[in-house]
């Protein structure tokens, strides 16, 4: 379902304020104790090392919002959600804040491994704010809740993730807040109780209250959330729509993942330098995205026909041979796959060179996002001869009323 808030900011005061913060943490080379006696009495900065989780952080979140924090491992995510929480205090700057903060940070966070989950709820809701009588009060609400049943009374070191995750989650709902921090962790419990939650925040979204929410889906963050913040190596790059936030999330990841892939294949090559290399028989050299005009695409809009025009060497003459394509989302869904075999129109007669061969793809209405295509070739018989994968990639411009990967013309009839 998506969000009917539309991606708009609302404009009640602000809740939180964070200005020119910046965390540093301080990271000991010498951990063990014989370590530490060792370089006792020695320049302390030779055995430590100062690491920056943020980096001059500014950010306002308006009453009522719902703000996705977005970013790659190690952008600074939840170490902004936890100085927003005051779970820990700044190096620099300043955070100001009002309201009654619940916050579901890390799994179990709060929780005795020892006590009964009966024990840790009245342990975690006095943590949150609540009195002995308020938990009373609320205390068959949140076991039905979390569906704990006969497990209440148990030790929670016994308890599975997902059940870690329920009682954690009802816990921090039932202490009524007036703003809710969740770091991720909903991605845990299973499918049906992930709904169970999503519309609980559906529902403190009608009731104004004010939501943060940590996630690395581009699909939940244009789903629920009004703004997205986009960090990067502890930075704010980004901070304004939920549907901009997605794009550039998605950028730095694409950046990230074509860096890896250039390091990996630089350090395969200084580890095995004289590998002799064959000559494929059959190679993919080229492939580009092209417009109904012939020039190269980079920006699709839902009906625009698409050129996928791909150039095979052979070495070899070959009577028959196929082609295949495929398109896949950032996570690795595919939302299309053909190729000559499917069609049922293998090539034929491919002579020692190069061939070219196109695809169009008439009238596509993928929905908004980023998009990867792959290309195969394969033999007569279908065996794969050469594979690229990733090897082109576009973008569709997101659409605020709509998820998923399909676009389509929708009205209210």
């Amino acid at each position: 379902m998506t969000s009917s808030r539309g991606n708009l900011r609302p404009t009640g005061p602000d809740v939180v304020v964070v200005e020119n913060v910046s965390k540093k943490f301080v990271i000991r080379r010498d951990n063990s104790i014989k370590e530490r006696v060792v370089t006792f009495g020695r320049r302390g900065r030779l055995h430590q090392e100062v690491f920056e989780s943020l980096k001059d952080v500014s950010v306002s979140v308006a009453a009522g919002s719902t703000i996705g924090l977005m970013g790659p491992n190690g952008s600074g995510k939840s170490t902004l959600l936890k100085v927003i929480g005051g779970i820990i205090d700044p190096s620099e700057g300043s955070v100001r804040r009002r309201g009654r903060f619940a916050a579901l940070l890390e799994l179990g966070a709060g929780f005795h491994p020892d006590l009964s989950g009966r024990d840790n709820v009245y342990l975690n809701a006095s943590i949150l704010g609540l009195s002995r009588e308020q938990t009373d009060a609320e205390f068959d609400s949140i076991v039905a809740f979390a569906e704990i049943g006969d497990f209440i009374d148990t030790q929670v070191k016994f308890y599975s993730s997902g059940m870690y995750v329920r009682l954690a989650f009802a816990v921090a709902i039932h202490t009524d807040p007036d703003i809710l921090l969740v770091d991720e962790v909903l991605a845990v419990g299973d499918e049906a109780f992930q709904r169970k939650c999503m519309d609980k925040i559906r529902e403190f979204q009608a009731e104004g209250r004010t939501i943060i929410l940590v996630s690395h889906s581009a699909a939940q963050v244009m789903e629920i959330c009004d703004q997205g913040v986009v960090l990067h190596e502890g930075k704010v790059v980004y901070s304004g729509s939920a549907a901009e936030a997605t794009r550039v999330h998605r950028e730095i990841l694409e950046g990230r993942r074509r860096h890896n892939a250039e390091t990996a294949e630089a350090l395969e090559s200084e580890l095995h330098p004289q590998q002799s290399v064959v000559a494929p028989r059959v190679e993919i050299v080229g492939v580009e995205l092209l417009a109904a005009d012939g020039t190269a695409l980079k920006e699709v809009t839902p009906g625009d026909d698409i050129r996928v025009s791909i150039s095979v060497r052979h070495s070899h003459a070959a009577a028959e041979w196929n082609t295949g394509i495929s398109i896949d989302t950032p996570t690795g869904q595919q939302v299309l796959g053909t190729g000559s075999r499917r069609l049922r129109r293998p090539h034929r007669d491919a002579a020692v060179g190069v061939s070219q061969v196109q695809y169009l793809i008439r009238d596509a209405h993928f929905a908004g996002g980023q998009y990867f295509v792959n290309v195969e070739v394969a033999d007569e018989n279908g065996s794969s001869l050469d594979i690229e994968w990733q090897i082109v990639d576009f973008f569709v411009p997101m659409e605020h009323r709509q998820t998923g990967t399909v676009y389509a013309d929708i009205e209210l009839v």
